[in-house]
């Protein structure tokens, strides 16, 4: 199955859900968006366009894919925001049931850690438990900063 409904990445990505910023670039077997969760503005999900639940259950092709777009969108989450550090980290859950499968990459400034007083996985957990979202046109002026960089590094279709 490469589409469920009632899944959160599915239903983002076939448009079925509200995602601020749309899609940011795709590859033949992946799509970027900006995160809708709490983890503020700049946070990519990079995820497969199939319907996948473990990462054991990539294609080759997937995997070939996953790596250099995993670097590429870290990088220039990097330029656009001077980070302190880019956290990039799977998430496959949902609801405690194994869901549609997404790295997180996530700008950390100082002040992001300093204002939980977390780091790391403690960070994002701090971050949830806000659930501050971040401002719906912050993230759509990101998303567009974020396509303009990309252009020409890896094409829709690809």
């Amino acid at each position: 199955m490469s589409d469920i409904v009632g899944c959160l990445g599915c239903d983002l990505t076939a448009g079925r859900r509200p995602l601020p910023g749309g899609r940011i670039q795709q590859t033949r077997h992946w799509v970027v968006e900006h995160c809708v969760g709490p983890f503020g503005v700049g946070t990519l999900i990079v995820k497969p366009t199939r319907h996948v639940v473990h990462l054991a259950e990539l294609t080759g092709e997937e995997s070939a894919e996953m790596g250099p777009l995993l670097q590429l969108t870290a990088s220039a989450v990097t330029a656009l925001t001077s980070p302190e550090q880019v956290y990039v980290c799977l998430w496959s859950h949902a609801g405690g049931v194994p869901g549609h499968i997404h790295f997180v990459v996530q700008p950390v400034r100082r002040d992001d850690s300093a204002g939980h007083d977390q780091f790391g996985p403690a960070l994002q957990v701090a971050m949830l438990r806000t659930a501050d979202l971040p401002d719906a046109d912050a993230v759509v002026a990101f998303s567009d900063r974020m396509r303009e960089h990309l252009a020409g590094t890896i094409g829709v279709g690809e």
